[in-house]
């Protein structure tokens, strides 16, 4: 299969898509290793497929025109991750990603798209089973998590639980630690 042809396969995978599918499954649908797929998923990235991937694999994403986002610098422990978490999509938020200022390496971003108490939960399963460190860690538990909702009273209610929990950060103090 050609490059080009493969790559156009790829994207009509992940259009059909209803979930995130890893690079180990596209790699056997199309027939080629996992690596071809990672080159293809970036030459895709390159002519503007909004492909981003997940801790579930990739996936092409499609924000919903009646959909609203607003970007929350929160403060956290570790300990803190699952309910910080919990309580964004117990109020109806979807949690984006995570973002991270570095002193060194800048903005640090990775889409999480969690949606639901069972995404929450799987992630906490991985951050435990893979003994990784989450980005937060880089930061002294400072980052941003962009969240999608239905409407902006959605956003604010997040957000006044979010401030009840002393988990917003003063955007005025962001990056000065």
């Amino acid at each position: 299969m050609e490059g080009q042809d493969r790559r156009n396969k790829l994207t009509r995978i992940l259009e059909e898509a209803k979930e995130p599918v890893s690079g180990t499954e596209l790699s056997k649908k199309l027939g080629v290793s996992r690596q071809v797929i990672v080159q293809d998923i970036a030459l895709l990235r390159a002519v503007n497929k909004n492909i981003i991937s997940t801790t579930k694999g990739y996936l092409i994403y499609k924000q919903d025109k009646q959909k609203v986002n607003r970007c929350f610098i929160t403060r956290h422990t570790a300990e803190e991750i699952e309910d910080e978490l919990n309580t964004i999509v117990d109020n109806g938020g979807k949690v984006l990603d995570v973002i991270v200022m570095h002193d060194l390496y800048g903005e640090i971003s990775v889409d999480l798209i969690i949606k639901n108490r069972k995404d929450v939960a799987d992630f906490i399963e991985k951050v435990k089973t893979r003994k990784t460190v989450p980005l937060m860690d880089l930061t002294n538990g400072t980052h941003l998590h962009t969240v999608e909702a239905d409407s902006e009273e959605v956003l604010d209610q997040i957000e006044r639980v979010l401030r009840e929990k002393n988990y917003l950060v003063n955007s005025t103090s962001f990056g000065k630690e």
